[in-house]
Protein backbone atom coordinates (compact mmCIF):
# COMPACT_ATOMS: atom_id res chain seq x y z
CA UNK A 1 0.00 0.00 0.00
CA UNK A 2 2.53 2.60 0.96
CA UNK A 3 4.09 2.22 -2.66
CA UNK A 4 0.99 3.87 -4.21
CA UNK A 5 1.94 6.95 -4.02
CA UNK A 6 5.01 6.52 -6.22
CA UNK A 7 3.33 4.40 -8.57
CA UNK A 8 3.10 6.17 -11.86
CA UNK A 9 5.92 8.66 -11.30
CA UNK A 10 8.42 9.71 -14.68
CA UNK A 11 5.18 7.67 -16.33
CA UNK A 12 3.00 11.26 -16.83
CA UNK A 13 -0.09 9.54 -15.25
CA UNK A 14 0.30 11.04 -11.90
CA UNK A 15 -3.26 12.96 -12.35
CA UNK A 16 -5.39 12.93 -9.18
CA UNK A 17 -7.69 10.45 -10.60
CA UNK A 18 -5.03 8.16 -11.75
CA UNK A 19 -3.21 8.05 -7.92
CA UNK A 20 -6.64 7.64 -6.65
CA UNK A 21 -7.70 4.60 -9.08
CA UNK A 22 -4.37 3.42 -8.00
CA UNK A 23 -5.05 3.67 -4.29
CA UNK A 24 -8.50 2.58 -4.89
CA UNK A 25 -7.24 -0.86 -6.43
CA UNK A 26 -4.74 -1.36 -3.62
CA UNK A 27 -7.73 -0.71 -1.05
CA UNK A 28 -9.66 -3.37 -2.97
CA UNK A 29 -7.47 -6.13 -2.33
CA UNK A 30 -7.02 -5.47 1.11
CA UNK A 31 -10.64 -5.50 1.18
CA UNK A 32 -11.03 -9.06 -0.32
CA UNK A 33 -8.42 -10.34 1.98
CA UNK A 34 -10.84 -9.69 5.23
CA UNK A 35 -12.70 -12.17 5.76
CA UNK A 36 -14.65 -10.44 8.36
CA UNK A 37 -15.14 -7.21 6.94
CA UNK A 38 -16.39 -8.88 3.66
CA UNK A 39 -18.93 -10.92 5.44
CA UNK A 40 -20.21 -8.34 7.04
CA UNK A 41 -20.26 -5.71 3.95
CA UNK A 42 -21.87 -8.50 1.36
CA UNK A 43 -23.98 -10.95 3.66
CA UNK A 44 -25.22 -8.87 6.70
CA UNK A 45 -27.39 -6.03 4.40
CA UNK A 46 -28.52 -9.32 2.49
CA UNK A 47 -30.21 -10.84 5.98
CA UNK A 48 -31.13 -8.08 8.28
CA UNK A 49 -34.37 -6.92 5.69
CA UNK A 50 -35.74 -10.29 6.73
CA UNK A 51 -35.86 -9.79 10.12
CA UNK A 52 -37.85 -6.23 9.45
CA UNK A 53 -40.20 -7.93 7.57
CA UNK A 54 -41.20 -10.45 10.11
CA UNK A 55 -41.16 -7.48 13.05
CA UNK A 56 -43.85 -4.83 11.45
CA UNK A 57 -47.47 -6.16 10.56
CA UNK A 58 -48.86 -6.05 7.65
CA UNK A 59 -51.90 -4.19 9.04
CA UNK A 60 -49.89 -1.79 10.46
CA UNK A 61 -48.04 -0.87 7.19
CA UNK A 62 -51.57 -0.44 5.28
CA UNK A 63 -52.89 1.66 8.13
CA UNK A 64 -49.07 3.85 7.29
CA UNK A 65 -50.01 3.98 3.27
CA UNK A 66 -47.23 1.47 2.99
CA UNK A 67 -46.25 -2.00 1.56
CA UNK A 68 -43.91 -4.98 2.41
CA UNK A 69 -41.66 -3.41 -0.38
CA UNK A 70 -41.57 -0.39 0.81
CA UNK A 71 -40.79 -1.67 4.10
CA UNK A 72 -38.21 -3.93 3.23
CA UNK A 73 -36.08 -1.97 0.54
CA UNK A 74 -35.31 1.28 2.39
CA UNK A 75 -33.93 -1.14 4.81
CA UNK A 76 -32.30 -3.02 2.74
CA UNK A 77 -30.10 0.29 1.73
CA UNK A 78 -29.99 1.27 4.96
CA UNK A 79 -28.11 -1.60 6.09
CA UNK A 80 -25.88 -1.61 2.79
CA UNK A 81 -25.04 1.86 3.71
CA UNK A 82 -24.18 0.97 7.38
CA UNK A 83 -22.70 -2.21 7.12
CA UNK A 84 -20.81 -1.95 3.74
CA UNK A 85 -19.81 1.76 4.00
CA UNK A 86 -19.70 3.17 6.90
CA UNK A 87 -18.68 -0.11 9.01
CA UNK A 88 -15.99 -1.29 6.73
CA UNK A 89 -14.77 2.25 6.17
CA UNK A 90 -14.13 2.94 9.86
CA UNK A 91 -12.54 -0.27 10.41
CA UNK A 92 -10.09 0.74 6.69
CA UNK A 93 -9.07 4.25 8.05
CA UNK A 94 -8.71 2.69 11.35
CA UNK A 95 -6.45 -0.16 9.87
CA UNK A 96 -4.49 2.20 7.94
CA UNK A 97 -3.81 4.47 10.56
CA UNK A 98 -2.40 2.35 12.51
CA UNK A 99 -0.24 0.47 10.28
CA UNK A 100 1.18 3.66 8.87
CA UNK A 101 -0.25 3.61 6.04
CA UNK A 102 -1.33 7.11 5.69
CA UNK A 103 1.43 8.59 6.89
CA UNK A 104 3.32 7.11 4.36
CA UNK A 105 0.83 8.17 1.43
CA UNK A 106 0.95 11.74 2.77
CA UNK A 107 4.67 12.04 1.98
CA UNK A 108 4.22 11.53 -1.63
CA UNK A 109 2.08 12.62 -4.17
CA UNK A 110 -1.38 12.37 -3.00
CA UNK A 111 -3.08 15.01 -1.46
CA UNK A 112 -5.43 14.67 2.12
CA UNK A 113 -8.81 14.28 -0.14
CA UNK A 114 -6.95 11.99 -2.29
CA UNK A 115 -6.09 9.71 0.17
CA UNK A 116 -9.36 9.67 2.25
CA UNK A 117 -11.58 9.23 -1.46
CA UNK A 118 -9.13 6.32 -2.69
CA UNK A 119 -9.26 4.62 0.35
CA UNK A 120 -13.54 5.28 0.43
CA UNK A 121 -13.82 4.13 -2.97
CA UNK A 122 -14.06 -0.20 -2.61
CA UNK A 123 -16.63 0.61 -0.15
CA UNK A 124 -18.77 3.11 -1.76
CA UNK A 125 -18.45 0.90 -4.93
CA UNK A 126 -19.68 -2.33 -2.68
CA UNK A 127 -22.66 -0.07 -1.55
CA UNK A 128 -23.70 1.32 -4.69
CA UNK A 129 -23.76 -1.91 -6.75
CA UNK A 130 -25.41 -3.87 -3.36
CA UNK A 131 -28.21 -1.24 -3.66
CA UNK A 132 -28.81 -1.43 -6.97
CA UNK A 133 -29.11 -5.18 -7.11
CA UNK A 134 -31.09 -4.95 -3.55
CA UNK A 135 -33.76 -2.34 -5.61
CA UNK A 136 -33.83 -4.74 -8.70
CA UNK A 137 -34.84 -8.10 -6.35
CA UNK A 138 -36.90 -6.11 -4.30
CA UNK A 139 -38.66 -5.19 -7.16
CA UNK A 140 -39.49 -8.33 -8.75
CA UNK A 141 -39.67 -10.33 -5.31
CA UNK A 142 -41.77 -8.08 -3.86
CA UNK A 143 -43.97 -6.63 -6.95
CA UNK A 144 -42.53 -3.29 -5.80
CA UNK A 145 -42.45 -1.87 -9.80
CA UNK A 146 -40.41 0.76 -10.91
CA UNK A 147 -40.61 4.00 -9.13
CA UNK A 148 -42.93 6.69 -9.62
CA UNK A 149 -39.92 8.85 -8.57
CA UNK A 150 -36.81 7.82 -9.69
CA UNK A 151 -34.72 10.85 -9.14
CA UNK A 152 -35.56 10.67 -5.83
CA UNK A 153 -33.82 7.47 -5.57
CA UNK A 154 -30.69 8.25 -7.28
CA UNK A 155 -30.10 11.51 -5.21
CA UNK A 156 -31.16 9.96 -1.75
CA UNK A 157 -28.42 6.86 -2.31
CA UNK A 158 -25.67 9.22 -3.82
CA UNK A 159 -26.47 11.53 -0.40
CA UNK A 160 -26.98 8.19 1.75
CA UNK A 161 -23.10 7.39 0.56
CA UNK A 162 -21.99 10.72 1.09
CA UNK A 163 -22.70 11.04 4.11
CA UNK A 164 -21.76 7.44 5.21
CA UNK A 165 -18.18 8.40 4.10
CA UNK A 166 -17.80 11.43 5.89
CA UNK A 167 -19.55 10.45 9.07
CA UNK A 168 -17.02 7.37 8.96
CA UNK A 169 -13.90 9.00 8.73
CA UNK A 170 -15.04 11.01 11.52
CA UNK A 171 -15.43 8.29 13.90
CA UNK A 172 -12.32 6.75 12.78
CA UNK A 173 -10.76 9.85 13.98
CA UNK A 174 -12.04 8.64 17.72
CA UNK A 175 -11.43 5.26 17.45
CA UNK A 176 -7.78 4.03 19.27
CA UNK A 177 -7.66 0.42 17.52
CA UNK A 178 -9.47 -1.42 14.88
CA UNK A 179 -10.91 -3.57 17.96
CA UNK A 180 -12.28 -0.30 19.42
CA UNK A 181 -13.60 1.09 15.99
CA UNK A 182 -16.38 -1.94 16.49
CA UNK A 183 -17.44 0.24 19.99
CA UNK A 184 -17.14 3.79 18.07
CA UNK A 185 -19.69 2.95 15.44
CA UNK A 186 -22.27 1.21 17.45
CA UNK A 187 -24.14 4.65 18.64
CA UNK A 188 -25.07 6.11 15.20
CA UNK A 189 -25.88 2.29 13.59
CA UNK A 190 -28.20 1.72 16.53
CA UNK A 191 -29.86 5.11 16.59
CA UNK A 192 -30.19 4.79 13.04
CA UNK A 193 -31.74 1.32 13.05
CA UNK A 194 -34.35 2.80 15.67
CA UNK A 195 -34.68 6.41 14.55
CA UNK A 196 -33.50 6.64 10.88
CA UNK A 197 -36.60 4.54 8.86
CA UNK A 198 -34.52 1.61 8.69
CA UNK A 199 -36.11 -0.96 10.90
CA UNK A 200 -39.67 1.09 11.48
CA UNK A 201 -41.44 3.73 8.60
CA UNK A 202 -41.23 7.23 10.55
CA UNK A 203 -44.97 6.98 8.95
CA UNK A 204 -45.44 4.26 12.13
CA UNK A 205 -43.96 6.82 14.73
CA UNK A 206 -45.94 9.31 16.95
CA UNK A 207 -45.66 12.67 15.14
CA UNK A 208 -42.91 14.67 17.79
CA UNK A 209 -40.62 11.60 18.01
CA UNK A 210 -41.11 11.45 13.88
CA UNK A 211 -39.97 15.25 13.73
CA UNK A 212 -37.09 14.46 16.00
CA UNK A 213 -35.90 11.26 14.12
CA UNK A 214 -35.82 13.03 10.29
CA UNK A 215 -32.58 14.79 11.74
CA UNK A 216 -30.63 11.97 12.35
CA UNK A 217 -28.01 11.69 9.10
CA UNK A 218 -29.44 8.75 7.17
CA UNK A 219 -33.05 9.61 7.86
CA UNK A 220 -32.43 12.19 4.48
CA UNK A 221 -31.48 9.25 2.56
CA UNK A 222 -33.92 6.57 3.54
CA UNK A 223 -36.83 8.96 3.15
CA UNK A 224 -35.88 10.19 -0.61
CA UNK A 225 -35.32 6.05 -1.60
CA UNK A 226 -38.83 5.08 0.38
CA UNK A 227 -40.45 8.17 -1.44
CA UNK A 228 -39.26 7.18 -4.89
CA UNK A 229 -41.90 4.05 -4.81
CA UNK A 230 -44.65 5.66 -2.69
CA UNK A 231 -44.65 9.12 -4.59
CA UNK A 232 -46.21 10.81 -1.49
CA UNK A 233 -43.29 13.07 -0.64
CA UNK A 234 -44.00 16.62 -1.70
CA UNK A 235 -41.43 19.59 -2.61
CA UNK A 236 -41.20 20.66 1.03
CA UNK A 237 -40.03 17.50 2.30
CA UNK A 238 -37.58 16.52 -0.49
CA UNK A 239 -35.99 19.68 0.50
CA UNK A 240 -35.96 19.58 3.50
CA UNK A 241 -34.44 15.75 3.43
CA UNK A 242 -31.76 17.18 0.68
CA UNK A 243 -30.86 20.18 3.49
CA UNK A 244 -30.53 18.01 6.74
CA UNK A 245 -28.75 15.43 4.57
CA UNK A 246 -26.37 17.92 3.42
CA UNK A 247 -26.05 19.65 6.60
CA UNK A 248 -24.90 16.44 8.16
CA UNK A 249 -22.25 15.79 5.56
CA UNK A 250 -20.92 19.64 5.50
CA UNK A 251 -20.68 19.05 9.52
CA UNK A 252 -19.12 15.73 9.38
CA UNK A 253 -16.15 17.40 6.23
CA UNK A 254 -15.34 20.28 8.68
CA UNK A 255 -14.94 18.33 11.95
CA UNK A 256 -12.95 15.56 9.83
CA UNK A 257 -10.83 18.38 8.75
CA UNK A 258 -10.14 19.27 11.88
CA UNK A 259 -9.77 16.23 14.28
CA UNK A 260 -9.04 13.16 11.92
CA UNK A 261 -5.43 11.56 12.45
CA UNK A 262 -2.94 10.84 9.75
CA UNK A 263 -0.83 8.71 12.67
CA UNK A 264 -1.46 6.29 15.60
CA UNK A 265 -3.17 7.30 18.73
CA UNK A 266 -0.56 6.99 21.10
Amino acid sequence: MSAVAGTGRGTGRTTPAWRMRALARAEATLFLRNKGTLVAALFVPLVLPVSVRSAVPEGDLKEAGLSVGTLVLPAAVGFSLLFAVYAALIGAFVARREELVLKRLRTGELGDVEILTGTALPAVATGLVQCLLLAIGCSVVLDLGAPSAPQLAVIGLLLGLVTAVALAALTASFSRTTESAQVTSLPLMLLSFVGSGITVPLEMLPDRLASFCELLPLTPAITLVRGAWTGDLSAHDVVGALLTGLAWTVLSVFAVRRWFRWEPRR
